[in-house]
């Protein structure tokens, strides 16, 4: 993740208590040289317990929510780079409670593009979600919105001003509230067999680490404008049962509100926006930037990407790589 280009900037990150927010801050204490990292969130318990952790003299912490406009003005001034990952993301309880979903991530992502913009913030990368693709539940719409928002706001912004572009991926292993967390502690508990939802369920697996390094980069390769998605590999719910419990004897309890069987990332009906690099695919804007034409097929990296099929779709079920059991036993035990 080393990237030259935080050495002597500051950073903000929102949701920075967060497991993505974390990790960045622990990735770029180590490998970078910041001017100061700011952890913007609303928790301050979770900031205590930060603060207890990170010590370096470049790190500042600042309570607030993305609700507050003004707040987020006041703790951008003179930051160069922002990492939006402050979101509300149990899809269940979006489902149940739409209207603060809303206010979280739709309102609060308009709320940071302003304070971007107002501060003259250099660059931003807002985190999305593959429940952004052809969204079937609550979460998952407010995300889409959101992603249209950052990357309508490059138009905002004009000319020579701030850059925004968005960064989708899966699930990550281990973060908070997923599943394989929840699986430990049953586990840990003696409570066997495990639940599943459905037992034909696949979902993209990226770990927080790929997570956090595929954002970096992506502030080396951005436009402005882009969704960048990595190519990651898939896994089926039953071989996790079986690396974390030894046995695919399981409990099916039922998909659960606004739940999918499949993931999307890249949807059939953006193909023809959509390009592909090396290790990850761009989804390009669908509107035109007044203030310049973007050649979007070379980044600012010069890595050279072409467009996909007409027909193509990146789909968790049908993802030519899927991880063995064996390979998810591996990576749970590095992540643990």
């Amino acid at each position: 993740m080393v990237s030259e280009m935080f050495d002597g900037r500051t950073l903000l990150v929102t949701g920075g208590t967060g497991s993505f927010g974390y990790r960045f801050v622990s990735q770029c204490l180590r490998l970078c040289n910041p001017k100061k990292i700011i952890v913007y969130s609303r928790d301050e318990l979770k900031q205590f317990e930060m603060q207890q952790q990170f010590t370096h003299p470049a790190m500042r912490y600042f309570l607030g929510d993305v609700r507050d406009k003004h707040r987020l003005k006041a703790a951008m001034r003179d930051v160069d780079f922002v990492v939006h990952a402050a979101a509300l993301k149990q899809v269940p309880a979006a489902e149940y409670n739409p209207n603060e979903c809303i206010k979280t991530n739709i309102n609060g992502a308009q709320n940071v593009i302003d304070a971007c913009i107002e501060n003259g913030v250099k660059r931003v990368i807002a985190l999305s979600t593959d429940k952004a693709a052809n969204p079937v539940n609550l979460y998952g719409a407010t995300k889409l919105a959101s992603d249209k928002l950052f990357v309508a706001a490059n138009n905002i912004s004009g000319a020579g001003g701030t850059r925004f572009a968005v960064v989708r991926y899966g699930n990550v292993v281990g973060s908070r509230g997923s599943v394989v967390p929840f699986y430990r502690q049953l586990l840990k508990q003696g409570k066997t067999p495990l639940p599943v939802t459905h037992e034909g369920m696949t979902r993209f697996w990226i770990t927080l680490d790929q997570g956090v390094d595929f954002v970096v980069k992506n502030f080396q390769r951005m436009h402005g404008g882009e969704i960048f998605v990595p190519k990651i590999p898939s896994i089926r719910i039953l071989d996790l049962v079986e690396a974390m419990s030894g046995v695919r004897e399981h409990d099916i309890i039922g998909i659960r509100p606004g739940e999918k069987l499949h993931e999307v990332m890249l949807p059939e009906e953006m193909a023809h926006h959509s390009l592909e690099f090396e290790d990850h695919y761009v989804i390009t804007p669908a509107i035109k930037f007044f203030d310049k034409s973007i050649s979007y097929n070379v980044n600012k990296l010069n890595e050279t990407g072409k467009p996909v099929g007409d027909k193509f779709e990146y789909n968790s079920g049908t993802n030519p790589h899927f991880l063995t059991v064996r390979e998810l036993q591996e990576l749970d035990r590095l992540t643990l």
